[in-house]
């Protein structure tokens, strides 16, 4: 007779401690008496690929992080109504760099997890490559306007550009993939 071991629970990040408050055990401070509400996104964007004189390039946008510095990131953005993980990459590629892309395959999943001041945030983000067909860099078509600009970058140069670690093994992925080695 073996014994019932109990299914893991998901690890959920502790509540954020509220700005400015003190960090000592005694006078710690919470957002609330509960836990803040844990809310699931769904986000999908990626690599958008074209090739000039023989040296691949790949649009890239800057973003204000929430402490207002600008950083570099992959275009990304939430599924809407009933469209796929790929169609939503499709289109906030478009939005967000004015670059329209053919999906070629999906390259990686990744989840994350943040805090904001009423809830913790769990983030899951399909990155897919994809090949340029049209458009123009621009970020003009941006609905949310979050877009502060938008570059071709060579991809070898993607690395140094790009702010988070995640985008960065993406990257190293699809660089993989166009030479054949994945």
């Amino acid at each position: 007779m073996s014994a019932q071991v109990p299914a893991p629970r998901p690890r959920v990040p502790a509540p954020a401690l509220i700005r400015g408050a003190s960090r000592s055990p005694s006078r710690i401070s919470r957002a609330s008496s509960r836990a803040l509400p844990v809310v699931n996104e769904v986000s999908a964007g990626g690599l958008v690929v074209d090739v000039v004189e023989g040296r691949a390039i790949a649009a890239v946008i800057a973003r204000r992080n929430r402490a207002g510095r600008l950083e570099w990131c992959l275009p990304k953005g939430h599924l809407e109504g009933e469209e796929t993980a790929a169609e939503a990459a499709v289109r906030e590629i478009a939005e967000e760099t004015g670059i329209v892309g053919l999906v070629l395959r999906h390259l990686a999943t990744i989840d994350y997890w943040f805090a904001g001041f009423d809830r913790r945030v769990h983030k899951v983000v399909h990155h897919y490559l994809l090949s340029a067909l049209g458009g123009e860099l621009s970020i003009e078509n941006d609905p949310d306007q979050e877009a502060q600009d938008a570059a071709w970058v060579p991809l070898d140069e993607l690395p140094e550009r790009l702010a988070y670690p995640n985008e960065r093994r993406i990257v190293a992925l699809a660089r993989d993939v166009l030479a054949g080695r994945a």
